[in-house]
């Protein structure tokens, strides 16, 4: 659905930002032997949702970059810890991207694309306060010893244990369920 031009985009903002961040703040945290390093990520780092597969890419290669330097910054005492909000009251789904060709009525996206955004729209009632993740963060930055993840909101936990419990089969049924009507 999404064009090369679309998904390196998406790829430069949530990702790459990150990574030349990281890149600048590594040299000085390591000449002090400490620091911690928080990666928002989302919840769509851990589990893909349809229509929104650019952004939840750049998640999940959020949440692998975060995982592997943890490993390799550890031993000059910075720590790596990424946050995992699930969905929380903000504008994102009026700033989200789209892919255009699926906003097309002519599309064999169209339809589902959106079926996507309605739901979506619908789970933010159920959303959480942004200050939810800042109280983490603030739990992250004032703890001896961070763990890695944290998940934020009234659905990120709930929906992250689903996803190790159940098997695939049965947590694409729970996706489908909540996202598109022909489940």
């Amino acid at each position: 659905m999404y064009s090369i031009e679309e998904i390196k985009a998406q790829f430069e903002t949530n990702f790459f930002g990150v990574v030349r961040v990281t890149q600048q703040v590594i040299p000085v945290m390591r000449k002090q032997n400490a620091g911690t390093i928080i990666n928002v990520s989302s919840v769509g780092g851990r589990i893909g949702i349809p229509g929104l597969s650019a952004y939840h890419s750049t998640k999940f290669a959020l949440e692998g970059l975060s995982e592997s330097i943890s490993h390799e910054l550890e031993p000059f005492g910075i720590r790596v810890v990424v946050i995992e909000p699930g969905v929380i009251r903000t504008n994102i789904m009026n700033s989200s991207i789209i892919a255009k060709k699926a906003q097309d009525t002519k599309s064999p996206y169209f339809s589902f694309v959106q079926q996507v955004v309605k739901s979506a729209m619908e789970n933010t009632s159920a959303s959480s306060p942004p200050e939810e993740v800042a109280k983490v963060v603030l739990q992250v930055v004032t703890s001896e010893s961070p763990k890695l993840r944290y998940a934020v909101g009234n659905d990120a936990s709930s929906i992250i244990q689903a996803k190790t419990t159940m098997s695939d089969t049965e947590f694409g049924g729970l996706i489908k369920q909540q996202f598109l009507s022909y489940a």
